[in-house]
């Protein structure tokens, strides 16, 4: 496994191009970039990346999910069309700066009946996740589903309906979203299993505030086990917000806290 940080911990505060040099002088080794606007989605952008992030490796490439995702899977052609251009210019991007997976959400569930899923329509959201596979395939970069509270992915037993429509669907495992949702984050982890290659981490104190790793409530140690029973090799991305911390050493200090516990069970 390898510890990380989602530049999305630095959203308000500094921009991409200001993060990812502020990771390679902290000596944070991965980051995930979350683009959060469409000036930022393409090639041009992506080049300025790139010649700036230093030894910075970058595991994935997230976005502000609801600018064009959810209309991947519109039936309106004319509106799927204008999603899917947008779609390849985040990939063209990502392909330049590095990124290997694509941390998806999908849908958006707005109206409130959307949220216990009774009305999912599988075949079409499934047929929607294999063309979106294909479209980041071309670019060497794999899609990866997150389980979000209000998109996609609510709630266990969505991930194995949607692999089975696209056997090669990757996870993304986030802490905060598990809770959430109220389901254990371990059934989500069962779920996604030996396709899970992304966890976004985040700890919550006693009054239910979120921090960073190591300064809260959260069990790192049972989360570690559980993540090597299921034969995780992939990165623990530390996703918080501006208010969560105060100073940005913090998030290495949160890394090196990760670390040691990943080097207690070698998982290194």
């Amino acid at each position: 496994m390898k510890t990380g940080v989602s530049t999305a911990s630095l959203f308000l505060r500094k921009y991409n191009e200001e993060t990812l040099p502020l990771f390679n002088d902290l000596g944070i080794k991965n980051a995930e970039v979350f683009l959060t606007t469409f000036s930022e989605y393409g090639e041009e952008y992506a080049k300025k990346l790139l010649s700036i992030k230093g030894n910075v490796d970058v595991h994935s490439v997230h976005i502000l999910n609801t600018e064009f995702e959810p209309q991947l899977f519109n039936a309106q052609p004319r509106v799927r069309a204008d999603a899917y251009a947008w779609l390849e210019n985040v990939m063209a991007g990502a392909k330049i700066f590095g990124a290997k997976y694509y941390t998806f959400h999908g849908t958006a569930r707005i109206k409130r009946a959307s949220h216990s899923g009774k009305n999912d329509n599988f075949a079409v959201i499934g047929q929607g996740i294999r063309d979106i596979t294909s479209t980041c395939e071309k670019y060497g970069i794999t899609l990866s589903l997150e389980n979000v509270e209000w998109s996609t992915y609510n709630r266990p037993g969505v991930f194995s309906i949607l692999k089975t429509y696209e056997p090669s669907l990757r996870g993304v495992l986030d802490i905060k979203q598990a809770r959430i949702s109220g389901y254990p984050y371990e059934e989500y982890l069962r779920e996604m299993g030996e396709s899970l290659v992304t966890v976004h981490l985040s700890d919550v104190d006693t009054n239910g505030k979120m921090c960073l790793p190591g300064k809260g409530t959260f069990d790192f140690d049972t989360l570690i086990k559980r993540l090597m029973s299921v034969g995780f090799d992939g990165a623990l991305l530390i996703e918080a917000y501006a208010s969560d911390y105060q100073k940005e050493s913090e998030l290495k200090a949160a890394c090196d806290y990760l670390d040691e516990l990943l080097y207690k069970y070698g998982a290194r």
